[in-house]
């Protein structure tokens, strides 16, 4: 399973996602958006969105910290 989080330092939601995950023992990689210009336009192009966090479960776009969303994807 290929899981990408897209995220800032500063964003509550973001940390809740990783923690999550990491609660859930799911490797995940991190894109901080906020110093990763290249990784912003990568989450914007497979979102739509310019807001974080943002998802990525094997090509499944999750935005926001939805549990219900990321259990589903990781089933």
């Amino acid at each position: 399973m290929n899981i990408t989080v897209y995220s800032t330092p500063t964003c509550p939601w973001c940390t809740r996602v990783k923690d999550y995950l990491k609660y859930k023992e799911i490797n995940f990689n991190e894109v901080n958006v906020a110093s990763d210009r290249d990784g912003a336009m990568e989450m914007i192009r497979k979102s739509g969105q310019r807001g974080v966090p943002v998802v990525d479960i094997d090509g499944t776009i999750i935005v926001g910290f939805d549990q219900a969303a990321i259990d589903n994807a990781i089933k």
